[in-house]
């Protein structure tokens, strides 16, 4: 799922307009649009704090909202930072392997 895709699916659930959402972020309706429909311009791109009160708005989960946006959460990044080996195996596992991995951990 991408981004905007997302975005429009959490708003629809909430029951808000574009223009709604827009007015209690404080940006335009067109910035919503454009965020729905994927067609930000590189300057344009949503910040972290945008994508904090987004999905504060709409009671969604700010990690999901800002992996869908490509950018990494600050609590999983700095936990990168401190095993970057570790998080480098994991990602080259298969996904049976890493299934049955956290299968384990649980």
């Amino acid at each position: 799922m991408q981004f905007g895709d997302r975005v429009r699916e959490l708003r629809e659930q909430f029951g808000i307009t574009q223009k709604e959402l827009a007015q209690r972020l404080d940006v335009s309706a067109s910035y919503v649009n454009k965020v729905e429909k994927g067609r930000l311009q590189f300057g344009d791109f949503p910040s972290a704090k945008f994508i904090h009160r987004l999905a504060a708005e709409l009671n969604a989960d700010e990690d999901e909202l800002l992996l869908l946006a490509d950018k990494v959460p600050e609590g999983i990044r700095k936990r990168i930072q401190e095993r970057p080996e570790a998080f480098r195996r994991f990602a080259e596992l298969d996904d049976r392997t890493m299934d049955r991995l956290l299968d384990s951990v649980d």
